[in-house]
Order: structure tokens, then sequence, then C-alpha cells
């Protein structure tokens, strides 16, 4: 019976820390994905940004960020 009860206990458990642990696996094949709400650098000036509320401009390595589209227009010019 105690035996059962334990077994009970770890699938509980198991199933409890799953979803965390899904949550922490890295994502294969890329880089990881960027929350709305993380600041980003502007290349310019150097303020940080959050990313939802910054200009974007496209690059080779991926997305630039700007705080303004003043900042983005100088760092293309």
């Amino acid at each position: 019976m105690r035996l059962a009860i334990l077994a009970l206990s770890i699938v509980i458990i198991v199933i409890a820390l799953l979803p965390l642990l899904r949550r922490r696996r890295p994502i294969l094949g890329g880089q990881p994905r960027m929350s709305s709400d993380e600041l980003v650098k502007d290349p310019v000036c150097g303020t940080y940004v959050v990313r939802s509320r910054a200009v974007s401009r496209p690059a080779a390595e991926g997305a630039r960020y700007f705080c303004s589209a003043e900042c983005a227009s100088r760092f293309a010019g």
C-alpha cells in the first residue's frame, strides 16, 4: 500500500513539474525568442527601448531596433 501511495505521489509531482521543464528547454535550431517587453539597445544613441515600441529595421544579422525614426535614419545614412 505504501508503495502505491509513493508511486502515485511521484506521478503527481512529475505531472506538476512537466510544464516548467518544457519552458526551460532551449529552442533548437535558432535564436531564442524575444519577449515583446524585453529592452533592446539603440546602436546609434545607446538608449534602451522596450522592443514592442521600438522602430525596427531589417539587417543581415537580424532586426535592428532604434528609439526613434531619427536614430534609424542616422544609422542608415
